[in-house]
C-alpha cells in the first residue's frame, strides 16, 4: 500500500512511478503536487502486481509549504511505502489503513447525495475473485469484498440455510426402535424418547454468524449500508472486541478445513482477512481503478453542511445564495446570543475552511464573510418591508429595535479541520477555539456592540476525523443528534467570546416615562450600547466594554434612574430584574429639593401637622435653578449634614405670596414670592438610603448654604 497527501510537493523522481496516469498535477521545480483525495489502484506497482495508493487530506500535515510533515513529524516522501517503511508507530499505522475507510465512505455519502456535482471522478472494477492472480493488501478492499459478497451471494445463504435445516426434528426410526422401549395402547406402540437426526457441529452456520457479524460491525462502526437476511444471534458488543482482539482468527483457524465448496472457502478466506489485516487475500483486477475527489475542500463544505447547516432547499431565496454572487456554507436560526426571557431567534452564519494546520485564514476570506452578515442584515430588512419575498415567518427576524436603534449580533464564525496528532482520535469533538487568530472585528465606533457596522468574527477548529466519521456513517439519528448538541455549543461558545470582551446588564427603568425620557436625551452616549429584544417591552440589554476600575461613570449614572441588574447571557433578564428590585427595594423617581436646615427636626414636626411647606424665591443661582424646575420637584429633603427626612410631595406646588404663608414653614423668609409644595407622605425607608457624602456636595454652582434641585435617585446608596 502506498499513500500520498494531497497537495505536499514531492520531489518528481520519488513519485512518478506511483502517480502514473494521473491528471490534475503540479509540477513546480521538479516538485510535484496531487490536487485530489481519495484511492486508485496502480497495476505497474509491485513488479507489475498492483498495488493501491490513498491520497489523505491536507489536513495531516502541519508546516510551511516544502516543509510539511505527516502529523507534524515525518517527512512524507519517506512514508510512501506502507509495508517498507519503519518510522510509523503501531498507532499510527492502523490509524492509516482505517482513515482510508472513512475517506471512502464520505466520498460515497457526498457522491450519493450530491450526484449533480462533478468533483468526484470515479473508475470502478472487480474486486475480488476466488482466483490466485494477485494479492490485495488493504483493509478498504476487505471491507469492500465483504460488502460485495454480501450483495452477490443472497442465494447461497439460503441454500446453506435449507440443507442445513432440511432434516431437523425427523425421526430416525431404526435409531429409535433399536434403542428405546415403547409403551403399547390400544394395540399401537408409542415411543416416549424418539431420536431426531441432529447435526451435533453446524460449522457452516457458524461460519455465517461470523462474516454476518462482522458485516454488523461494519455497518454499526463504518456506516457501510449493508442487509443481513437472516436473524442470527450475531457476535457484537465485547464479544465482537474479543475476536477482533485475536479470538476471530484463532477460531477461523480452528474451522479452517470444515469448508468444501469454493464459495464456502472464500467466504472464510474474507472473514479471515479481515481478522488478520491479510495480504493474502486474491483479487483480479484487470484494469485501473479509482474513485477520487479534485476538490476536497468542497467534500469538507458538505461534511461540516451536513451536520451543522441548513438544508438549502429550505432557505428563502436570496438568503444563503446571495444577490450578489456570494454563497454562504453554513447558515440557520436559532436562538440569540443576547439574555432574553422570551423565545427570539438570529441568524448564524459560518464558513467551513480546510487548510493545512498552519495556514493563515486570508484577508480576503475574513472580508468576504462580514460582506454575508452585511448582506444578510439588509435581506431581513427587504423581507420585513415585502421588498424580498419570504413566506416562511422564521426567516423573517428583526433585528433592528427601534426605540434604541441597536442591532442584535450576529454569530459569524470560521470552522476549519484539525486533527490532533497525539490521539488521532474519531471520537473526541473538540470543538474550541482556533489556535491562531480567532477573533476579528469590523466597526466604525469603538464600545458599540449593538451598531450595524459592528460584526465580530470568530474562528473554531473541530475534530477532522470525528466529522468525518460522523459524515460517513450516512446515520441520519446521529446526525440530527449531533447537530442540535453542536449547534448549542456553538451558540455557547460565542457566548464565552462575547463575555469576555463585555459585560452585560439587564436594565429596567424606575419609571417608564422618566426612562424613556433619558434615552431621549441621553442618545448619542446609549447608541450601540443598549438593545430591547422584539419580545421585550421594558427590559433593556446594556453592552459595555471591560476596562479596569469597575463598571465605569455610564453604568453609574444609569442606576439614578434604571433597575440594573449584571447579567450574563444564558440569563432571564426579568428574573434579575426582579431579584434587583427585591434586594434594592421600590426605587423613587423624579426630582427632589434639598434643604439645609438648622432645625429641621422642628421643620419636620410642623410639617408633619400642617402638611405643607414652603420656599422662597431670592436672586441667587439656587434658587433661580429652583423656579425653573419646582414643576417637577416631587420630593423634599431636610438635613443638617446628618439624619435626612424624606417627604414626599402632591402634584402641583404653586407661587404664594409672604402674607398667605401664615405659619406654615418656610425657608428664605425675606423673599416676597415662595413656591408652596403639598406634602404627601413621609418616607423614612428612602431616608436610610442616602448617601450623605452626595447630599452634603451639592451639583455644581450649588453651595452647602443653599437650597438645590436634583434627581432624588443621585443622592441614594444602590
Amino acid at each position: 500500500m502506498r499513500i500520498l497527501i494531497e497537495e505536499h510537493q514531492y520531489p518528481a523522481e520519488v513519485v512518478e512511478n506511483i502517480i502514473t496516469g494521473l491528471t490534475n498535477l503540479r509540477n513546480i521545480k521538479g516538485k510535484v503536487s496531487v490536487n485530489h483525495v481519495g484511492y486508485y489502484y496502480n497495476p505497474a506497482l509491485n513488479n507489475h502486481k498492483g498495488d493501491m495508493v490513498f491520497i489523505l487530506p491536507k489536513v495531516l500535515l502541519e508546516g510551511e509549504d516544502g516543509e510539511e510533515l505527516l502529523f507534524g513529524k515525518y517527512l512524507p516522501e519517506r512514508v510512501i511505502n506502507l509495508a517498507e517503511q519503519q518510522l510509523l508507530t503501531p498507532h499510527e499505522y492502523d490509524f492509516v489503513y482505517k482513515l482510508a475507510v472513512w475517506v471512502y465512505r464520505a466520498i460515497v455519502v457526498f457522491r450519493d447525495s450530491h450526484p449533480e456535482s462533478d468533483v468526484v471522478q470515479q473508475q470502478l472494477v472487480q474486486h475480488m475473485s476466488n482466483g490466485r492472480l494477485q494479492e490485495c493488501n488493504t483493509y478498504l478492499d476487505i471491507l469492500l469484498a465483504l460488502q460485495k459478497f454480501n450483495r452477490d451471494n443472497q442465494d447461497f445463504f439460503f441454500f446453506v440455510l435449507r440443507n442445513l435445516h432440511s432434516g431437523y426434528n425427523k425421526i430416525n426410526w431404526t435409531r429409535t426402535i433399536s434403542k428405546s422401549q415403547a409403551v403399547v395402547q390400544d394395540g399401537v406402540p408409542i415411543y416416549l424418547n424418539p431420536v431426531n437426526k441432529k447435526r451435533q457441529v453446524n460449522f457452516d452456520e457458524e461460519l455465517l454468524i461470523i462474516f454476518f457479524s462482522i458485516l454488523n460491525h461494519m455497518h454499526n462502526h463504518y456506516g457501510f449500508p449493508v442487509s443481513i437476511p437472516v436473524n442470527y444471534e450475531l457476535i457484537t458488543g465485547a464479544r465482537f472486541e474479543a475476536y477482533l482482539n485475536g479470538q476471530g482468527k484463532a477460531r477461523l483457524l480452528r474451522i479452517k478445513n470444515k469448508y468444501f465448496s469454493d464459495k464456502a472457502v472464500y467466504l472464510w478466506e474474507l472473514c479471515f482477512a479481515f481478522f488478520d489485516m491479510s495480504h493474502h487475500v486474491k483479487v483480479a483486477i484487470s484494469d485501473k481503478e479509482y474513485i477520487l475527489v479534485k476538490n476536497f475542500n468542497i467534500v469538507f463544505e458538505a461534511i461540516i453542511d451536513g451536520l451543522i447547516g441548513t438544508d438549502r432547499s429550505l432557505l428563502p431565496k436570496r438568503l444563503a445564495d446571495q444577490s450578489d454572487g456570494k454563497t454562504v456554507d453554513h447558515l440557520w436560526v436559532d436562538d440569540i446570543l443576547l439574555p432574553t426571557s422570551e423565545e427570539t431567534a438570529v441568524y448564524y452564519i459560518g464558513d467551513s475552511k480546510y487548510y493545512k494546520h498552519s495556514t493563515p485564514v486570508g484577508e480576503n476570506s475574513i472580508s468576504k464573510q462580514f460582506t454575508y452578515a452585511q448582506n444578510v442584515i439588509q435581506w431581513s430588512f427587504d423581507a420585513l418591508k415585502g421588498i424580498t419575498e419570504c413566506n416562511d415567518p422564521k426567516y423573517k427576524i428583526r433585528l433592528r429595535d427601534d426605540r434604541t436603534e441597536g442591532y442584535n449580533v450576529i454569530p459569524n464564525f470560521f470552522i476549519s479541520a484539525k486533527v490532533d496528532f497525539e490521539k488521532l482520535d474519531y471520537t473526541e469533538e473538540n470543538l474550541r477555539l482556533h489556535d491562531g487568530k480567532n477573533q476579528h472585528e469590523s466597526s466604525q465606533f469603538s464600545d458599540r456592540l449593538f451598531d450595524r457596522d459592528t460584526l465580530l468574527l470568530s474562528h473554531y477548529d473541530v475534530n477532522f476525523l470525528f466529522v468525518l466519521a460522523m459524515y460517513a456513517r450516512n446515520n441520519p439519528g446521529s446526525k440530527e443528534t449531533w447537530k442540535t448538541n453542536v449547534r448549542k455549543r456553538f451558540r455557547e461558545r460565542v457566548q464565552a467570546v462575547l463575555e469576555e470582551r463585555y459585560t452585560f446588564y439587564a436594565m429596567k427603568g424606575y419609571d417608564v416615562e422618566d426612562s424613556e425620557q433619558y434615552i431621549s436625551t441621553h442618545f448619542q452616549e446609549l447608541l450601540g450600547k443598549l438593545y430591547r429584544t422584539p419580545n421585550e417591552k421594558s427590559i433593556y440589554t446594556l453592552a459595555v466594554e471591560k476596562r479596569d476600575g469597575g463598571e465605569g461613570t455610564l453604568v453609574r449614572e444609569l442606576r439614578n434612574h434604571f433597575y440594573i441588574s449584571e447579567c450574563k447571557l444564558e440569563d432571564n433578564p426579568q428574573q434579575k430584574i426582579e431579584d434587583q428590585i427585591q434586594s434594592q427595594g421600590q426605587m423613587p423617581i423624579g426630582k427632589c429639593v434639598v434643604v439645609d436646615d438648622n432645625y429641621c427636626e422642628k421643620t419636620a414636626e410642623i410639617i408633619r401637622r400642617v402638611g405643607k411647606y414652603a420656599i422662597g424665591l431670592g436672586v441667587s443661582s439656587g434658587s433661580l435653578a429652583l423656579a425653573e424646575g419646582f414643576m417637577n420637584v416631587r420630593f423634599l429633603v431636610l438635613h443638617k449634614l446628618k439624619s435626612p427626612i424624606v417627604f414626599k410631595m402632591k402634584d402641583g406646588p404653586r407661587l404664594v405670596t409672604r402674607e398667605q404663608l401664615g405659619d406654615i414653614p418656610h425657608k428664605m423668609k425675606d423673599s416676597e414670592i415662595f413656591i408652596l409644595f403639598q406634602i404627601e407622605e413621609e418616607q423614612p425607608e428612602f431616608a436610610q438610603k442616602i448617601n450623605l457624602y452626595a447630599l452634603t456636595h451639592p451639583p455644581k454652582n450649588y453651595t452647602i448654604r443653599q437650597s438645590y434641585v436634583t434627581d432624588i435617585n443621585t443622592l441614594l446608596i444602590v
